[in-house]
């Protein structure tokens, strides 16, 4: 089953903003989510109902999964430091 991932205008612009490396690895990860929404090394976030995150180097993808829609929707690309404030 596929899944449609959806980027939002803010975390786009954190993607925009990141190193060319690093930008490359975490799309490669974004694009995966599509044919694995929950892939090995994914941590469901304690507190809420379907947020996971997934680890890439000292960056983290934060992200909720819709599974009746088939979507997943991108919340936060941050540096490690920064992804869990609000």
């Amino acid at each position: 089953m596929h899944y449609q991932v959806v980027i939002p205008k803010p975390v786009q612009k954190q993607l925009d903003d990141l190193s060319d490396d690093v930008y490359d690895r975490i799309v490669k990860r974004i694009v995966m989510l599509k044919e694995h929404p929950r892939p090995r090394g994914c941590i469901k976030l304690k507190g809420y109902e379907n947020e996971y995150r997934i680890r890439i180097g000292n960056y983290r993808i934060r992200y909720e999964i819709c599974d009746q829609e088939s979507v997943v929707i991108l919340l936060h690309c941050k540096h490690r430091k920064s992804v869990y404030r609000g």
